[in-house]
């Protein structure tokens, strides 16, 4: 039997057919450069409550920093990872 944590935060639920594929696909060193748009969103609550920022914060920040297909065509879209946590370290900084 697996053990699986649940990435709920309350208010948010996460259900099995919310969770992306790269959600379970990601290296094991957990140092991907880039994941989905859908996998960053789903992190928006738990990474907003451990920020204490409003949800809706988080997501423009994810929206911010998430890179279309290259070229129009080639690809995924994507969002860097070091880039949006820059991004939440400035905005929380001096707090």
């Amino acid at each position: 039997m697996a053990v699986v944590k649940d990435n709920s935060v309350h208010g948010h639920p996460v259900r099995p057919s919310q969770v992306p594929a790269d959600a379970v696909t990601s290296s094991g060193s957990g140092l991907d450069p880039d994941i989905s748009p859908a996998y960053a969103e789903l992190q928006a609550p738990r990474v907003a409550v451990h920020n204490g920022l409003p949800v809706a914060r988080v997501e423009e920040l994810v929206k911010d920093h998430t890179q279309g297909r290259t070229l129009g065509f080639i690809g995924e879209p994507r969002g860097d990872v070091l880039e949006l946590n820059v991004a939440l370290r400035e905005l929380t900084a001096g707090r």
